[in-house]
């Protein structure tokens, strides 16, 4: 790729990013059965032309939901250490997600301070207001100031939450450089934060920051089940299109890069800079070809646009 680096992109607030996303392998996995994750993890993502990597930081939910959670939570490999003892062969930048309420303090700025040039991250605060914390989100930013002021940072942006222009704003005052929102379903939620975010940003006199935008392929009712019980707004329309396709996954596939396509129009009518991000969590093979088959398109659609 004959582009600037991730930091750099991110840093001028250039459109046209692409990351992909993944979640570490479970903890119970072996340490052989780890190792082959991620040389199939390598192999897979050589073919795409990304920007960089992603990797998520899972936390229990279930303080947001007393609904039972359609599949069982399984803790995973910690997402620094995964990128640093298995993913050496990965040449990229690499977002690292943090759920910092997880982290005392003293570990959140031993890693912040450890983190090498081509890692950057988010901070995710904790699932609910009641969530017993270790370390708040506000002051992970402080310790984030203080230890590593130069450590790119995003924050997560939730199309669905009330005033969340103003969160954004909020947290791009506090060292946020990018957002990365919450997977995509509904287009026009998402379309109402962006338009709020971009016009309080003039109004401020404000630069907007690059928004990131997740598209997750659905490939079942079950997996369907588990977003909404993550607080993510399905519209009846695609829970519809879905559930009555011969084939889910073609049809998510679909509407994936339809909703890719429609926000790019937007974003450059608006003038906002964007990106993308391509997750892959799942463990079905199915799926996660079908995520890398996503990212090649995506990357083809920003091809003509760059």
């Amino acid at each position: 790729m004959s582009r600037h680096p991730l930091p750099q992109l991110l840093a001028e607030a250039r459109s046209g990013v692409l990351v992909f996303s993944i979640t570490p392998p479970k903890r119970s996995n072996t340490e052989e059965r780890i190792k082959e994750i991620a040389e199939v993890t390598l192999e897979r993502l050589a073919a795409l032309d990304l920007d960089g990597l992603i990797l998520y930081d899972i936390d229990d939910e279930s303080d947001r939901n007393p609904d039972d959670r359609p599949f069982p939570f399984l803790p995973t490999l910690d997402p620094g250490s995964y990128y640093t003892e298995h993913l050496t062969g990965w040449r990229q930048p690499v977002i690292i997600y943090r759920c910092v309420g997880k982290y005392p303090e003293p570990e959140l700025r031993a890693w912040m301070a450890g983190a090498g040039p081509g890692v950057l991250s988010v901070f995710v605060g904790p699932s609910s207001g009641g969530k017993s914390v270790q370390t708040s989100l506000r002051r992970a930013q402080e310790l984030r100031a203080e230890v590593r002021p130069d450590l790119p940072l995003g924050a997560v942006a939730i199309s669905e939450r009330t005033d969340e222009h103003l969160r954004m704003l909020a947290k791009q005052e506090r060292g946020a450089s990018f957002f990365v929102t919450q997977v995509v379903y509904h287009v026009n939620e998402t379309k109402n934060l962006l338009s709020d975010y971009f016009y309080e940003c003039r109004a401020r006199g404000v630069a907007p920051r690059t928004v990131i935008f997740t598209l997750s392929l659905c490939g079942s009712m079950k997996t369907l089940e588990l977003v909404r019980w993550l607080g993510v707004d399905v519209p009846r329309w695609l829970e519809n299109s879905i559930r009555h396709a011969a084939d889910p996954l073609a049809e998510s596939y679909r509407q994936c890069v339809a909703m890719a396509r429609d926000l790019m129009d937007f974003c450059e009518h608006l003038g906002l800079p964007y990106g993308f991000n391509i997750e892959s969590v799942s463990i079905r093979k199915a799926e996660i070809e079908a995520s890398i088959d996503l990212a090649a398109e995506v990357t083809e659609m920003l091809r003509h646009r760059r």
